[in-house]
C-alpha cells in the first residue's frame, strides 16, 4: 500500500488537491473518483467502479471505503481502507471549509457497476421496445450489440434495457392475420409505447411495418439486411418439387400461399399456421402439416438453419416487401436517439427497403393482399426491382421488373411506377374484394 499527497499548485488558502493511491491485490480493480466543487459550495461524489476477475462473479461484489479522518489542508490525509479489492482514488479536492457531513461520518459505500468504460457522471439509458418472441428478442439484442460496439458509453451494465411489449398480432392467435384485419398488427402497441415515452427506440421487422408511420415518430435506420429468401422445411421431402400431391403445407402468409398454389396446384395449404418459429416447427413435428415455409433470415438470426431442407430461389418464391430487414424507430423530436440509431444504418438496405415500400404503398397492400417485392444491387451497381401481385388462390399472378440507378429518388420512383403498372394490369376486382 502506498499513499501520496500533493499541493494543488499554489492554492494553499483556497484549497488543496490530494492524490491517494492504494493497491490491494485481491483479484479485483475498482476505480473511484471523488470530487468536491468549492465554487458551488457543494460536495459531489462520483463513484465509478470497474471490477474484473476471470473466475469471479462481477455482479455479486460491492466495496466500502472507510475514511477515518476529515481531509483538512494542508496536512497529509491518512486513509484506512477495508475491502476485498484494489482501489484507485484520483484527484480528490477539498476547499477550506468545514468538513462535509459525509466525510465526518467517515464512511462511503459504493455499489459495483460492472463493465464501466467511462468516467461520466450519469448513466446513459436507452430503452428498446420489442415484441417478446424469440426472433423479435434476437433482433433487439442484435440492435443492442451494435449500439454498444459503436458507442462505448452504452457498454455499462444497465445502459441499455430491453422492454417487451405484447402486440395485437401476438394476442390473437386463433384467427388468420387476414381475418383480423387492419394494419400494424405487430407494431401498433410498440409505437404507442414509443410515443408515450415508455421506450426510447422501437425495433421492428420491416415487413410488419405499415407503409405510413405514426405521427411523432421517424424510422431513420435499417440494419444490414439478412438473406431475403424463403426456406422449405419438411421431415419427408427435400424440396417443394418432390412433395407428394395432396401434401399439406402450413403457412399464414397469403404471399407464400398464392405463389405456392400457382406453381404447385396439387398441394394443399393450411392457412392459419401461426405462431413463432418454434411453435410452427413443433406443429410440423407433430404431423399437423407435411411441410412449411419460413423466412431464412429469421432462422439464421435464431441459429436454427439445421431445420432447412432446401432454400427457395427468388424466381421460385419472391420474398415479402422488406423481408430480412430490421427497422429502428424513435420519436421525431428526440435528436439524441435519432443520432444513436442513425449510426447503425446500412444505406444499401435502407434504399432497397424504400423502393419496395413505395411499390407496396402504391398498391395499398394489406394482409389480405398477396404482394411480393424485392430490390437489390446488381454487379454493375444498378438497382434491380422485381414485383408481384396475385389472387389469393394463386390462379392469377402478375409480375413486373425495373432497372435503374441505385439512388433514393430513382428507386422510390421505380417502386411507384411498378405498382401503378400492376394496378392497371390487375383491374377492378382482381383481389376478390
Amino acid at each position: 500500500m502506498q499513499a501520496e499527497d500533493k499541493n494543488s499548485g499554489g492554492t494553499t488558502k483556497s484549497g488543496y488537491r490530494i492524490r491517494i493511491r492504494i493497491r490491494i491485490h485481491a483479484h479485483a480493480l475498482t476505480h473511484i473518483r471523488l470530487q468536491t466543487e468549492k465554487s458551488l459550495q457543494t460536495q459531489t461524489i462520483d463513484i465509478f467502479l470497474f471490477l474484473f476477475k476471470l473466475s469471479l462473479s462481477m455482479e455479486s461484489l460491492s466495496s466500502s471505503l472507510y475514511l477515518n479522518q476529515p481531509l483538512i489542508p494542508p496536512h497529509p490525509c491518512p486513509v484506512k481502507w477495508r475491502s476485498s479489492g484494489s482501489v484507485l482514488l484520483l484527484g480528490f479536492s477539498s476547499p477550506c471549509l468545514k468538513t462535509p457531513p459525509f466525510l465526518r461520518k467517515g464512511i462511503i459505500k459504493a455499489s459495483v457497476a460492472v463493465e464501466q468504460q467511462t468516467q461520466k457522471t450519469k448513466t446513459a439509458v436507452i430503452r428498446i421496445g420489442t415484441r417478446g418472441s424469440p426472433l423479435a428478442l434476437a433482433q433487439a439484442y442484435e440492435t443492442r450489440d451494435k449500439l454498444i460496439a459503436l458507442h462505448s458509453e452504452l457498454a455499462e451494465e444497465g445502459a441499455i434495457q430491453i422492454v417487451i411489449i405484447k402486440t395485437t398480432g401476438d394476442k390473437i392467435l386463433s384467427q388468420p392475420l387476414a381475418d383480423i384485419g387492419g394494419k400494424g398488427l405487430f407494431t401498433k402497441e410498440i409505437d404507442e409505447a414509443l410515443i408515450n415515452g415508455d421506450i426510447d427506440i422501437a425495433v421492428h421487422s420491416m415487413k410488419d411495418v405499415p407503409t405510413y408511420l405514426p405521427e411523432k415518430t421517424i424510422l431513420p435506420c435499417n440494419l444490414q439486411r439478412e438473406d431475403v429468401r424463403d426456406a422449405f422445411i419438411s421431415l419427408s421431402a427435400a424440396s417443394l418439387a418432390v412433395l407428394p400431391d395432396g401434401s399439406t403445407v402450413g403457412t399464414a402468409s397469403l404471399r407464400r400461399k398464392s405463389q405456392l398454389l400457382h406453381k404447385y396446384p396439387s398441394l394443399n395449404v393450411l392457412e392459419n399456421f401461426r405462431g413463432n418459429v418454434q411453435t410452427r416447427l413443433r406443429k410440423l413435428n407433430e404431423g399437423v402439416v407435411q411441410a412449411t415455409l419460413l423466412a431464412l433470415a429469421g432462422l439464421k438470426r435464431l441459429s436454427m438453419t439445421e431445420h432447412v431442407a432446401s432454400i427457395l430461389s427468388i424466381d421460385e418464391m419472391l420474398p415479402a416487401v422488406a423481408q430480412g430487414a430490421i427497422g429502428i424507430a424513435c420519436r421525431s423530436n428526440d435528436d439524441n436517439m435519432a443520432n444513436y440509431i442513425a449510426s447503425m444504418n446500412h444505406e444499401e438496405t435502407r434504399l432497397a427497403v424504400a423502393c419496395e415500400r413505395a411499390f407496396l404503398e402504391t398498391l395499398d397492400g394489406s394482409c389480405r393482399t398477396p404482394i411480393a417485392g424485392y430490390a437489390y444491387k446488381d454487379e454493375d451497381g444498378n438497382c434491380i426491382f422485381k414485383g408481384l401481385v396475385a389472387s389469393p388462390d394463386g390462379a392469377h399472378v402478375l409480375e413486373t421488373s425495373r432497372k435503374g440507378l441505385y439512388a433514393h429518388e430513382d428507386m422510390v420512383m421505380m417502386g411507384k411506377d411498378a405498382g401503378k403498372e400492376l394496378l392497371t394490369k390487375a383491374g377492378p376486382g382482381f383481389f376478390g374484394f
